[in-house]
């Protein structure tokens, strides 16, 4: 059963994407980082796989199980007054039957929105494009029948695994993502791109709401500015796993520097100023004073 205020929450999250300026979503993976988000100002919640995944000690592409994420995601729901939305990679499911159950299980938690992609652990071939249209198109009838409007990003990942020219991969995205709309999704999620030129051409060819990737480590120069990409017509930017990685990443160089120099002056310098960790510490448990 979906209460009002999930239904409240799901018409907020889908009126984002249609507002001037972009929605900008940072992609948290536990209660802790989505509490912190929302403490920033963020006005929603979205997870990404591979950040919950690591969190357990996994590889990302499904191998983490169903009700493991189930639980990560009620304790964010529980944990956030902001719309949450979800990344169920392929969704959870080796046919149709299976994804819709999984989904039923998803939404039961009480988020608002779900990616959902054509690719399965990043093969080289996509999933038939009908095919993938079809389980758009069942989410679609299930949210329908639950009386609420699950707001659906469809991710493609022709630039990611597509053989073919750069040319040929935006004309895949261009016609998957006109395609995924037409089935049902409120918004098509395109990466990874970052040439302001291909970045143009998507939003003036396909007829939906669009989501970039923020990804710095892509391609070369220096990436689109928030604003810039709100100008361009963008309607949706997730960094998703990116602060995951720099969080592992953090780890790494720590543990490095401690082992070979007996010095700790990375962490000091990410924890400087002291009363900013404090700060970041209470925003993320919650604490108020």
């Amino acid at each position: 059963m979906v209460s009002n205020i999930q239904k409240e929450k799901a018409e907020k999250f889908l009126k984002f994407h249609h507002d001037d300026e972009i929605l900008v979503l940072l992609n948290s993976w536990d209660i802790g980082s989505s509490r912190l988000i929302e403490a920033c100002g963020y006005k929603a919640i979205a997870t990404t796989s591979m950040g919950m995944a690591a969190s357990l000690g996994y590889p990302d592409c499904q191998i983490m199980q169903l009700s493991e994420m189930l639980e990560i995601i009620t304790g964010i729901v529980k944990g956030v007054q902001a719309p949450v939305t979800v990344d169920i990679e392929a969704g959870y499911g080796n046919n149709l039957d299976e994804i819709i159950d999984s989904v039923k299980k998803i939404i039961a938690t009480g988020i608002v929105g779900i990616n959902i992609e054509d690719s399965i652990n990043m093969s080289p071939v996509l999933i038939d494009e009908v095919e993938f249209c079809d389980r758009i198109a069942a989410i679609r009838s299930l949210s329908d029948s639950l009386g609420f409007h699950l707001v659906i990003n469809a991710r493609t990942d022709s630039f990611y695994t597509s053989f073919g020219s750069p040319k040929e991969k935006l004309s895949e995205s261009i016609r998957r993502g006109n395609k995924y709309r037409e089935a049902g999704a409120d918004c098509i999620f395109v990466q990874p791109v970052w040439e302001k030129e291909t970045i143009a051409m998507l939003v003036k060819e396909i007829n939906a709401p669009i989501n970039i990737l923020s990804n710095p480590t892509i391609g070369e120069g220096v990436p689109p500015s928030v604003r810039e990409l709100q100008d361009m017509g963008v309607a949706r930017l997730s960094l998703g796993s990116s602060l995951m990685k720099a969080t592992l990443a953090l780890i790494k160089k720590v543990a490095n520097e401690i082992s070979a120099e007996g010095t700790s002056s990375i962490l000091l310098d990410a924890m400087t100023p002291i009363s900013e960790t404090i700060l970041a510490y209470k925003m993320a448990t919650g604490q108020t004073k």
